[in-house]
């Protein structure tokens, strides 16, 4: 058995200037943005400073068109891959640790480790 639920949101930007972007993001959204990641890629996504246990919000750079994600967090993301699959959900990409998919309609989300505590207690149990 494992566990999943809606992570958060992330609004991909296609943009070259993505500390703007975030930027506005915090002030419409009314969340401050967080240091900045060290990561190799420390460019690519800025977090926003939700509650620990609420959803995570992330401004991400991307070279397709803007438009908003959702990610579903879950402990075990291979089943959680092969329960959206049987729905009629299709893998597109395994990029680091996590799963990009496509809705059958249309739509793109990740399937990504959990984000915030408590998923054992707070998210649907799937066999």
């Amino acid at each position: 058995m494992h566990h999943s639920r809606l992570a958060g949101f992330i609004i991909d930007c296609h943009t070259d200037d993505l500390e703007r972007a975030a930027e506005f993001w915090s002030a419409a959204l009314g969340y401050p943005l967080k240091p900045k990641a060290a990561e190799a890629d420390g460019t690519t996504y800025r977090q926003l400073m939700t509650p620990p246990d609420g959803l995570h919000i992330e401004v991400q750079r991307v070279a397709h068109e803007s438009r908003v994600h959702l990610d579903i967090e879950t402990d075990d993301i291979e089943a959680e891959v092969d329960r959206l699959e049987k729905l009629g959900a299709k893998k597109v990409a395994k990029v680091k640790t996590w799963v990009v998919m496509e809705a059958p309609t249309g739509q793109r989300f990740c399937v990504v480790r959990p984000q915030r505590p408590g998923i054992e207690a707070e998210a649907n149990a799937r066999n």
